[in-house]
């Protein structure tokens, strides 16, 4: 067994777990990035233990991977998280020596594959692709991301004793959803009628595009709401309602388009309303952008998306209207529209860009995509597991629309509804990705401001520095 060990303090992990491991019948050897003696801390008293144990130690640039004998297993302890920039040339050409024998050799990486960042799990310009990785206390976020999937492996969160008051002091700031979050779904009673089981109004539609506010409805009417009516322009609603009886309609004006003067009435109808789904097939038509203007704010919970997301892009005032009980679901390019800048901008650090647009706006915002990320305004942000290319076609976001309407009509949380509805969107149709296991206990709240404490989600952490 060969283990790496790079010069700060994910080498001394190299260097501890080597001791352990020779107390237990295993033959390590230990390949060292500097001398014994210039380890510092925690990191050279177990350099001076391993010496005292006669294990066996080499220089690390003379560690030769190419030979015909590889070790059956190979630590990576090159890297930790507080790594940063890019590889130098040399780490580079020894993380490449090391991907090589993945075929022959079962690699090991401790805390983080050497080469990924902690932050964004994106590799600089490559990293370790290990077998598994065992990370401590908590999951970076990194490690969290889709991005870092191919060279996580299998993921291992195990604890390292860290305090009470430490974990006190310094508190998770991002959480991974759990499958058990679907045990808060809220659940219909069996003596139940549709007037409680929450009325959805959709306010969408415009010419050519009636498809995206009926599938927001139906998904409402599938969660369960009792009562769901699309609010649209006069002249789509025979289009919109064709085939449908079981989603209401109500329509505004003569033209194919929301104007200013439709405004008024469309805020008393929603007015009864436990949520609204407001954007799906709104269309951008100039005078569109000033029925939103007049509309806004709205009386009751709201799921912005879609045209609405692009109308509040073009004059970011329109954003402070929304308040904290609305929540945003923008795909990339609406997010790099909202935030001014482009979608490599947005997918190079989601959690950021989502947390960016939950301040922003001053509510949930739901990033869109593979590990879907949900942010608050605080900082907060929940990483989906689901990773669901049959979902990238027309029409998903107008589901999760209405779906996420359904469950804030259901009294929960806007933090809380978004995680359940991206969940449970996802559930029968996803690809969960095999470096995010079920492990921790913390979770999310069920009422309406609640925050994440208990059920459904598992804690990560900052990048700790090495």
């Amino acid at each position: 067994m060969l283990l790496l060990a790079g010069p700060g303090n994910n080498g001394g992990d190299a260097i501890a777990l080597a001791r352990h491991l020779d107390g237990l019948g295993a033959q390590v050897t230990l390949a060292l990035a500097k001398a014994r003696g210039r380890y510092t801390g925690a990191a050279g008293f177990n350099a001076r233990a391993a010496a005292k144990l006669g294990l066996p130690m080499i220089p690390l640039r003379r560690v030769e991977l190419s030979r015909a004998d590889p070790p059956d297993i190979l630590v990576d302890g090159l890297l930790g998280t507080g790594f940063s920039g890019e590889l130098r040339p040399d780490l580079a050409a020894l993380v490449a020596a090391v991907n090589a024998l993945a075929d022959r050799t079962y690699i090991f990486s401790l805390d983080i594959p050497s080469g990924l960042s902690g932050l964004t799990g994106r590799a600089s310009p490559l990293a370790v692709t290990a077998r598994a990785t065992v990370t401590f206390e908590a999951a970076k976020t990194g490690l969290t991301a889709t991005t870092a999937a191919p060279y996580v492996g299998k993921l291992l969160v195990r604890p390292i004793g860290l305090p009470r008051p430490v974990k006190t002091a310094h508190p998770c700031r991002a959480f991974r959803l759990r499958p058990d979050i679907v045990r808060l779904r809220p659940v219909l009673a069996p003596t139940g009628h549709k007037g409680g089981a929450g009325r959805v109004v959709v306010v969408g539609g415009s010419r050519g595009l009636t498809g995206a506010p009926l599938l927001a409805g139906l998904a409402a009417l599938r969660a369960g709401s009792g009562l769901v009516s699309a609010a649209c322009p006069g002249a789509v609603e025979v289009a919109l309602k064709a085939g449908f009886p079981d989603v209401m309609t109500m329509p505004f004006g003569t033209a194919g388009h929301f104007t200013a003067a439709e405004a008024p009435a469309v805020r008393e109808f929603v007015a009864g309303a436990d949520a609204v789904a407001l954007g799906p097939g709104l269309g951008r038509h100039p005078e569109t952008a000033g029925f939103l203007e007049a509309l806004l704010p709205l009386p009751c919970p709201a799921v912005v998306d879609a045209d609405a997301l692009n109308l509040l892009a073009a004059d970011p005032k329109r954003a402070a209207k929304l308040g904290p009980q609305s929540v945003i679901t923008p795909h990339p390019g609406e997010a790099a529209r909202l935030l001014g800048t482009d979608i490599a901008a947005v997918e190079a650090d989601r959690l950021e860009a989502a947390r960016t647009l939950a301040q922003r706006c001053g509510c949930v915002a739901v990033l869109k995509g593979p590990g879907t990320v949900v942010a608050t305004p605080d900082g907060q942000a929940v990483v989906s597991p689901v990773v669901a290319p049959n979902l990238a076609v027309g029409g998903s976001g107008d589901v999760l629309s209405g779906l996420l309407a359904h469950l804030l009509a259901s009294s929960l949380s806007p933090l809380l509804a978004a995680c359940l509805a991206v969940y449970w969107h996802g559930l029968l149709r996803h690809t969960p990705c095999r470096h995010l296991s079920r492990t921790g206990q913390p979770g999310l709240g069920n009422r309406r401001n609640a925050a994440p404490r208990h059920n459904g989600v598992t804690p990560c952490s900052k990048p700790r520095t090495s």
